[in-house]
């Protein structure tokens, strides 16, 4: 459940293109963020047309006119560089550091499932890394387990993959 501070509107979850210019500011704050905690930005090659509907959606948490968190899934096939046919890779979960401890990421979080969930896609992955302790705690939370590594950063030590069944969960 949201907590905001008293007299704030109430935030609401809106998805936008993923070259929106609130998606691209949060975007370069995430990427300081990753510098900062592993000496450079993420490097995955990302193009707004993959977080097009049906094959991905891009979501922005607002407050008011405010952007305070983001996050995107995408249709993600390539069984080559360890995916699975039907899963749906998330991209881009951030929240602003004053807008932390307040349930945002988990509701953007459930809002990305049930999208990807509805466009047929049957596992949801993501890769995240050993100096994101919240993002690992939020996603074990949230039911998803490690599993063998994927993607670009599959030979990294300090990358962690994790996923969660789509199939016959509840939204």
């Amino acid at each position: 459940m949201e907590t905001r501070p008293t007299g704030t509107p109430p935030v609401e979850i809106r998805a936008v293109r993923y070259d929106h210019p609130d998606a691209v500011a949060l975007d370069g704050l995430v990427q300081q963020e990753y510098a900062r905690r592993y000496g450079d930005g993420d490097m995955t090659p990302l193009d707004p047309k993959m977080f097009n509907p049906p094959h991905g959606a891009y979501l922005i948490a607002y407050e008011g006119d405010r952007a305070l968190a983001s996050g995107g899934w995408r249709v993600q096939d390539d069984t080559g560089k360890g995916y699975a046919v039907g899963d749906a890779e998330i991209k881009r979960m951030f929240v602003l550091p004053e807008a932390r401890g307040r349930g945002l990421a988990r509701r953007i979080l459930e809002v990305l499932e049930a999208d990807a969930r509805a466009a047929g896609r049957s596992r949801m992955v993501l890769e995240t890394g050993i100096k994101q302790p919240e993002a690992l705690a939020l996603y074990a939370s949230c039911g998803y387990a490690l599993v063998e590594k994927f993607g670009l950063y599959r030979t990294y030590e300090e990358s962690r993959c994790m996923a969660k069944p789509l199939t016959g969960t509840a939204g």
